[in-house]
């Protein structure tokens, strides 16, 4: 058979980014994005099984010669944003797009299982394509995959992220804590309605709900140790029906972001005990609902080592391979290196000259497409180096 090069899968690896980029589907309902997955591993010779629910899929090679096990994962959902790009491949799903990437990295994942179904009889070991759905809404995709036996007996799991805040020729990654944990919250002030020229007479919802967002922008700088970053961000404010009418009700919602479990257990109490004295002090009340989120994803250090070291030969020298600070976005990619040993890292994606400059989750957000090759490269890459060790010892079952 003749052996397939990466050149060879760069065109269909931009053909199925744009294809699925066409086809956007939401967290959760994944399943013709899941189908086209399955379709394309069986067509390589792979083994395509569903699993997380029935919108994930695992795809498995087993190689020719005995050897570690490592997974390779890829996340699938989109996001509930109208697609304002002007090109060929934008969103035909009203209201839905691919904002975050997703796209490619199926995009890639599909591509290092094509290259490796060539050399099946090379393989030392065991590799798994895990396309993972829902990673954008907590409670995230990932403990489904767990839950259905992806990581069982695995040595290393690895993942990435195609990044426009990096530029495109560059790849980054670090030990330790590298991403934030996240937890939501949802908070309902409650007063009593009347009309807006005798505001004495009624409970104003809405004058309430302000003061406790401004209160609840020091909690960090008051009560969170500076030392520790911690972001506490409202993301929605929502009351009122008409100009001239008190609200009787509004809602709020958030995310807390932060590094380590002390702060995080603060910044949860002091919400509440906060919403809760705020609403007291303007005849108002509130109810609090907060849904703990993802992880910090804690990258190994062992495996982190790994990429310094193999990916500067993998990506070639037009391709900067660097440290990078932790940032504050979420991913619950945390929870599979809680599992087993592992590394999530970011190729850079962004470039103004293909108009690659708008953030994530922006309805124009695009990146360059040459990240596609940097990114297969890479995680075949460390595929390879993980497959070249022993795999580690297997714990026995329990009696």
């Amino acid at each position: 058979m003749e052996r397939i090069t990466w050149e060879s899968l760069e065109p269909d690896m931009v053909s199925w980014r744009r294809y699925l980029h066409r086809r956007p589907e939401l967290s959760g309902q994944e399943q013709a994005t899941s189908a086209f997955v399955a379709d394309k591993l069986l067509e390589f010779g792979l083994e395509a099984r569903r699993c997380g629910g029935g919108y994930g899929v695992l795809g498995v090679l087993r190689g020719g010669k005995p050897g570690a096990t490592v997974v390779l994962r890829a996340d699938m959902d989109a996001l509930p944003i109208q697609d304002e790009k002007q090109c060929d491949y934008a969103s035909g799903v009203p209201g839905v797009m691919h904002a975050c990437g997703h796209d490619g990295h199926t995009a890639i994942l599909l591509a290092v299982a094509r290259y490796y179904s060539g050399m099946r009889e090379e393989v030392a070991g065991e590799l798994r394509f895990l396309f993972q759905p829902a990673e954008e809404v907590c409670p995230g995709g990932a403990l489904g995959m767990i839950a259905d036996g992806a990581l069982e007996g695995a040595d290393a799991v690895y993942g990435l992220h195609l990044w426009t805040p990096l530029p495109v020729g560059t790849a980054a990654s670090a030990a330790g804590p590298l991403m934030a944990s996240t937890d939501e919250f949802f908070i309902e002030i409650n007063g009593r309605g009347g009309h807006a020229g005798a505001p004495h007479r009624a409970t104003d919802s809405i004058v309430a709900a302000s003061a406790l967002v401004l209160q609840l922008q020091s909690i960090v700088s008051r009560n969170v140790d500076p030392l520790r970053p911690a972001v506490v961000s409202i993301g929605t404010i929502q009351g009122g029906s008409a100009q001239n009418v008190v609200a009787e009700q509004c809602r709020i919602s958030g995310t807390v972001r932060t590094f380590d479990e002390e702060s995080r257990e603060l910044i949860r109490s002091r919400i509440r005990s906060m919403t809760e004295s705020v609403a007291a002090a303007y005849g108002a009340e509130a109810r609090i609902e907060m849904m703990i989120g993802y992880p910090t994803l804690v990258n190994h250090e062992q495996e982190t080592r790994r990429f310094f070291a193999v990916a500067p030969a993998a990506l070639g020298p037009q391709v900067k391979v660097a440290g990078m600070e932790p940032i504050m976005p979420a991913e619950d990619f945390a929870y599979y290196v809680r599992e087993i040993p592992g590394c999530f890292m970011f190729v850079g994606a962004g470039n103004p000259a293909k108009n690659a400059v708008y953030p994530h989750h922006h309805p124009r957000f695009d990146f360059d497409e040459d990240a596609l090759l940097h990114g297969a490269k890479l995680l075949a890459a460390m595929a390879d180096s993980r497959l070249r060790e022993p795999a580690a010892p297997k714990k026995e079952a329990q009696a």
